[in-house]
């Protein structure tokens, strides 16, 4: 499917067509794994198509795989990354000594670590907030902000904030807003549509879905954008190989069917939860008792399958993600089969400990990536342990 030609098709549509045509020699109806580092030029510097000098600047699969996540976020330009670490790290290498970022307080502990101890080394500066509080942004703003970037729904306490009205706060002060889309996913959530100039995303999880790939990706609105992004990449390195974008590029394929299954598990199992006696609270959006719920109904198509419950003590939440037999203890998420996690002790475990508890991260905190299995056997799970 040319470049463009997918507007106005449905997401599934997009998902198993955009970015891709069958191969021009043999008709091969798959992408092709171009695993090649270089490329044989007709003559000196005149690389074939243009940019096919080599692997670190240009690979079809891995462009199969942008254009295709680009439709999917309603962009101009997708860029991949070996993680979504190095996708938002892209994104704050366009600043410079002096620059100013203000990030969400509650995103995962990895982005936290590399803003505070890696990034911070630059020159650049880093202030967290709650951007559930508009005036809290506002407060943090200064003539040096460039950048904010936020997580919605957050990774682990579900917290939504209002994309539209950040994006009008980051644009009114010349800054652009970046949204971590990883737990919504493109078929929940488009934030460049809501006015965010980047929404990125590691492709590790909802993306790829089957928890065998590393990866991140990200999308913007404005093609100057993308190509400076590009430019980055190409000049940092951190560039995805050729059978990690096939399998992800793979996964898009059945993306909003697994979506759709995610999300309602993901809604069964907090609804079971939030009624459950051994539950002190269940964080889930697309609960009427989120505190955010109308909020997530107006920017959001569903709620996908990440569930947060604190069991009370952290003896409780070991007996609990020690014991089931569905849900395996390991960290990530968005995969097909369900995961459970203690973020306080695992994902989270860099984040100062008076930090973490005043957002609400606390020893007994649970989160749950809910897979794609059947529901009732989830719940069977649960209440075997639960009691």
């Amino acid at each position: 499917m040319s470049k463009g030609s997918h507007k106005g098709l449905g997401f599934g549509t997009r998902a198993v067509h955009a970015g891709v045509s069958p191969e021009p020699i043999t008709g091969a109806i798959m992408t092709p794994i171009f695993q090649t580092s270089t490329y044989v030029q007709p003559a000196v510097g005149e690389p074939k198509g243009g940019s096919y000098d080599y692997g670190r600047t240009a690979n079809p699969t891995r462009e199969a795989l942008e254009a295709n996540f680009a439709a999917l976020e309603n962009g101009v330009q997708g860029v991949a990354f070996a993680s979504g670490l190095a996708a938002i790290e892209a994104i704050v290498k366009r600043l410079s000594a002096g620059d100013h970022v203000i990030s969400e307080e509650n995103t995962y502990g990895g982005t936290t670590r590399m803003f505070n101890h890696v990034l911070s080394r630059f020159g650049i500066e880093f202030s967290f907030v709650d951007t559930r509080d508009l005036d809290a942004i506002s407060a943090a703003l200064r003539p040096s902000t460039k950048l904010i970037h936020v997580e919605t729904p957050t990774n682990p306490m579900m917290r939504i904030c209002d994309i539209p009205a950040i994006a009008e706060l980051a644009h009114s002060a010349g800054a652009l807003l970046s949204v971590d889309n990883t737990f919504a996913s493109p078929y929940n959530q488009n934030p460049l549509d809501l006015g965010a100039d980047f929404t990125v995303h590691s492709s590790t999880k909802y993306i790829n879905g089957h928890s065998d790939v590393i990866g991140g990706l990200l999308a913007v609105r404005d093609q100057e954008l993308g190509d400076e992004l590009m430019f980055i990449r190409k000049s940092s390195g951190a560039v995805p190989g050729p059978m990690d974008c096939w399998l992800t590029l793979r996964g898009t394929k059945t993306l909003h069917l697994r979506m759709r299954q995610h999300n309602a598990n993901g809604l069964a199992i907090a609804r079971y939860l939030e009624a459950h006696p051994a539950v002190d609270r269940v964080f889930y959006p697309g609960l009427a008792s989120h505190p955010q719920h109308d909020l997530a109904v107006k920017q959001m198509r569903g709620f996908t399958g990440m569930v947060s419950v604190d069991v009370g003590t952290l003896e409780r939440a070991k007996a609990l993600t020690e014991h089931l037999q569905l849900f395996a203890l390991a960290e990530s998420l968005g995969g097909v089969e369900s995961l459970i996690s203690v973020p306080a002790l695992m994902t989270h475990g860099s984040v100062p400990e008076d930090r973490r508890e005043a957002m609400g991260i606390t020893p007994g905190l649970v989160r749950l990536s809910v897979g794609i299995e059947d529901e009732a056997d989830l719940i069977d799970d649960l209440a075997r342990v639960l009691g």
